[in-house]
């Protein structure tokens, strides 16, 4: 991308950075601090209602633009104690995924400028906190220390703002087109038309069309990268209505035990023992009970598939590469978890084949403790059993039929205690959490038929189910 210094990302405020407006937090610590004796602006709840549900409007900038007139006579020093006073409440409002992508362009070169339609007198004490390099906003006359009650300048917004960005751009020698610009509003259109790296964020109806037409990206930052929203949900929220078992999988038996042990907010390591292609369908039946939106780790041939790879994309699913021994999954996971999302993995990487899916002692690859090492977050077990019986690795498609339903059960454990010192131990440690909560006839060294050891191999395999029972957990070869 050449010299990234000359480069910036232009960040909008409301509905944006921040879920909704911010314009009541700093209406309240003004009249808080006895500047006004009012706490908002005449209609002004009726079009925060309105703002929240559908975006920015020419009608909604009306009482915004005479906002301005309240003002008057008010204390410049008396206004910029109260905003950072406000601004300190409004960090916490910031969205989850927000510091990551601040972190990202950060260590990229780039300036880090708010671009807000706000007044600077209320604004720019939140951008210092944020550690933003500049602020590009509408700004308020002064004289003797008071506030005169009118504009210093334009109305910063809608093409008033692209050109103000414009102007702040060649005066601080950034070039647009190395740039990325952040904003909700269909009224930013200019400004995301006018650099090179336009995202649309939690973007209004307008802005959404807009962006598709133009294949813009379209981010949450209250989910991480890639997961879609329709009409401002999960499409895991939309479906959470049907997924029961009853509707999903009529033709299995399948019971869930311990779901209150799952974390019902933030971060979280779901792992779970590997028996079948079955057992996906099972955890998102579990989180769905659970109330959680889970983000799941899965082999690059799944994400590869045309029509289920992107709905595991949409669903904000990482996509892992296992021969490559790359740690970026680990790091997209980390991610997640920073901003409270729960994410899911089978240590086992892959389902265990031959002699090994009937050993007692379950084997792991070390990515579930890396991930619990980085992040700290609780480590929830979930033992699953009977899932081969609806889908065994020797089928193409699950048995679907309703009669004689096979028994599946799914139990969740306490989180693992875990020492962060050693990625083996803490391995074992999460293994045996998850043996402790399975059947006791999986403690039983069972020596497998020829047709048990069948149904554990994948359609057409060839290989040598001699080498089997020595093959590394999680890979293929």
């Amino acid at each position: 991308m050449g010299n990234m210094s000359h480069a910036a990302a232009f960040f909008d405020l409301d509905r944006t950075l921040i879920r909704s407006s911010s314009a009541p937090v700093f209406a309240r610590y003004i009249a808080d601090a006895g500047i006004t004796e009012h706490r908002d602006i005449p209609l002004a709840n009726l079009f925060l209602k309105f703002y929240e549900e559908v975006g920015e409007s020419r009608l909604a900038m009306v009482p915004a633009k005479l906002s301005v007139r309240t003002s008057k006579g008010w204390n410049v020093a008396a206004v910029e104690k109260a905003a950072t006073a406000a601004s300190q409440e409004l960090l916490g409002d910031i969205q989850p995924f927000a510091s990551g992508l601040f972190d990202k362009h950060r260590s990229a070169g780039l300036k880090l400028v708010m671009a807000t339609t706000s007044p600077e007198a209320f604004v720019r004490p939140l951008a210092e906190a944020l550690g933003f390099d500049d602020v590009i906003c509408t700004k308020w006359k002064s004289v003797n220390g008071e506030y005169t009650g009118q504009i210093d300048g334009a109305f910063v917004w809608g093409t008033e703002k692209a050109d103000a960005v414009a102007a702040w751009a060649q005066a601080n020698d950034v070039r647009l087109d190395r740039s990325y610009a952040y904003s909700d509003s269909y009224y930013d259109s200019p400004m995301l038309d006018s650099v090179g790296h336009p995202v649309a964020v939690n973007p209004d109806p307008n802005l959404t069309i807009t962006a598709t037409i133009k294949s813009w990206p379209i981010r949450h930052l209250d989910k991480n990268e890639g997961v879609v929203k329709i009409a401002g949900r999960e499409i895991q929220e939309w479906s959470r209505p049907f997924m029961r078992p009853e509707i999903v999988a009529p033709y299995a038996n399948i019971t869930f035990e311990g779901l209150d042990k799952i974390p019902t907010t933030g971060g979280a390591i779901l792992v779970f023992n590997h028996r079948s292609y079955f057992d996906p369908t099972v955890m998102g039946l579990l989180a769905a009970r659970a109330g959680r939106n889970i983000r799941g780790l899965g082999k690059k041939e799944v994400f590869d598939a045309p029509v289920i790879g992107k709905l595991m994309a949409a669903i904000g699913g990482v996509r892992v590469e296992r021969a490559s021994g790359s740690d970026e999954p680990l790091l997209k996971a980390a991610e997640a978890i920073a901003g409270g999302e729960a994410v899911m993995i089978a240590p086992e990487g892959t389902i265990p084949r031959g002699p090994a899916f009937f050993d007692p002692e379950l084997k792991g690859r070390w990515g579930a403790a890396k991930l619990a090492a980085m992040t700290k977050a609780p480590v929830i077990p979930i033992g699953l059993w009977g899932t081969e019986k609806v889908w065994p690795r020797s089928s193409r498609l699950p048995r679907l039929v309703p009669v004689d339903r096979p028994n599946v059960s799914a139990v969740v454990g306490d989180p693992v205690a875990l020492q962060y010192t050693s990625t083996e131990a803490d391995t074992a440690a999460i293994m045996e959490a998850l043996m402790d909560l399975l059947p006791e006839e999986s403690r039983d060294k069972h020596t497998p038929t020829a047709e048990e050891l069948a149904r554990t191999y994948p359609p057409g395999y060839k290989g040598d189910p001699k080498a089997e029972a020595g093959r590394r957990p999680g890979t293929d070869t």
